[in-house]
Formats: structure tokens, C-alpha cells, sequence
């Protein structure tokens, strides 16, 4: 870590003990993991503290570790202009733990936490508005997660006779297939059975 980030950490740490676990620096970035029930506090901080002034929420994501008892990182990514730096803050949480939502420190954070909650289904207790964004609002599960099953649980078509779109339980038909394995080459085993336009080829000597 730089010399300014890390007393940038340090000082962030040292402003908030018990809240703020550990500040490092990952890929060339101040990251401050922090306990997930006082993120608000955190990102109030952040913004408001004179050095800091991380004014621009940019980002709110999730990652999914499925072996990992608190399976999900939530990831917020913040940007000072008054000091031309950026800090990443991690809160790890579980798929029964809600994240408090900062939608009261950082408007922007409102569509940020509804595509979390949509793709990773990680709940933020406070939100004003918590519902999909990206998905349907019949849509079952959520596509981010790591055991979320390629092919979806339903599918969706257009209905002549009803009308309208409906959705079915995927069909995985393979109609009209063969397969054998073989290549089409090895499959050769009579000069009569020749590809178009092999008959004007001679035939290779056969090996004693």
C-alpha cells in the first residue's frame, strides 16, 4: 500500500474501532471490510469526514462464495473529487442477514441495492423500494448466484391461441439428434461408401 493510502487506512480504522476490520490494500486500492450492521455509520463517515470527502457512490455489487458460512460480499465502491481517491468497503453477510441500506447516506445507492437484491438475492432492511430491477417480477430465483442452474427454472414464450407470454418449466428436447461419436472419416470402412467427389481420387495402395 502507498504511504497515502495507508494512512488514509490507518486513519479510517483508527476513526471507527470495532466497525471498521481491517484496511488493505487489494489491486492498487484502499479496501476497508467493515462490519455489515454498521455500514451506514461507515459510509457516513466516509462521505462527510474532511479527509476522506468520498462524495460518489459509483458502485454497489455482490459475490457470492458458496463454501463460505456468510456466503456473500457486498461491495460498495466510493470516489472522492476533493482528493482524487477511491476506497472499496466489504461487508460480508448471509441469505437470511439483511445489509442496512444507504440509500439515506447515497441516493444513488437505491437502484445499486435493487440489482443486488434481484441478482444475488441479498436483502437490505431500510430500502424504500426493494424489488427486481433486471429480472421479471415472476422470475424465480436469482441468476448470480453461483448454484443458480445455467438453463433457469422456467422459460418464456408467446402463447398464439392465449395471446399473451407464459412461462413453462424448461424443456431441454433434442429432437432430431444422433449421436455416435464416430467421426465421419472413421466411418469410412467401404470404398462405396465415399464422400461426393472422392470417387475421382485414386485409392492409396493397401499396406502389407
Amino acid at each position: 500500500m502507498s504511504g497515502k493510502l495507508k494512512e488514509l487506512g490507518d486513519y479510517i480504522a483508527g476513526s471507527l474501532p470495532g466497525i471498521v476490520l481491517k484496511a488493505e490494500d487489494l489491486q492498487g486500492e484502499l479496501t476497508v471490510t467493515a462490519e455489515g450492521a454498521q455500514i451506514v455509520r461507515l459510509m457516513t463517515f466516509l462521505r462527510d469526514d474532511a479527509r476522506c470527502l468520498f462524495k460518489i457512490l459509483m458502485d454497489v455489487c455482490g459475490v457470492d462464495y458458496p463454501d463460505r458460512p456468510q456466503r456473500f460480499d457486498v461491495v460498495y465502491h466510493l470516489l472522492s473529487p476533493r482528493h482524487n481517491l477511491r476506497v472499496r468497503v466489504k461487508v460480508e453477510t448471509d441469505e437470511a442477514t439483511p445489509v442496512p441500506s444507504v440509500t439515506g447516506v447515497f441516493s444513488s445507492a437505491g437502484w445499486f441495492e435493487r440489482e443486488t437484491w434481484d441478482l444475488f438475492g441479498i436483502f437490505f432492511s431500510d430500502h424504500p423500494d426493494l424489488r427486481r430491477i433486471l429480472t421479471d417480477y415472476g422470475f424465480e430465483g436469482h441468476p448470480l448466484r453461483k448454484d443458480f442452474p445455467l438453463t433457469g427454472y422456467v422459460e418464456v414464450r408467446y402463447d398464439d391461441e392465449q395471446k399473451r407470454v407464459v412461462y413453462e418449466p424448461v424443456k431441454l428436447v433434442q429432437e432430431f439428434r444422433s449421436f455416435d461419436f464416430v467421426s465421419p472419416w472413421e466411418g469410412m470402412v467401404t470404398t462405396a461408401a465415399m464422400l461426393p467427389g472422392d470417387e475421382k481420387a485414386p485409392l492409396a495402395p493397401k499396406k502389407s
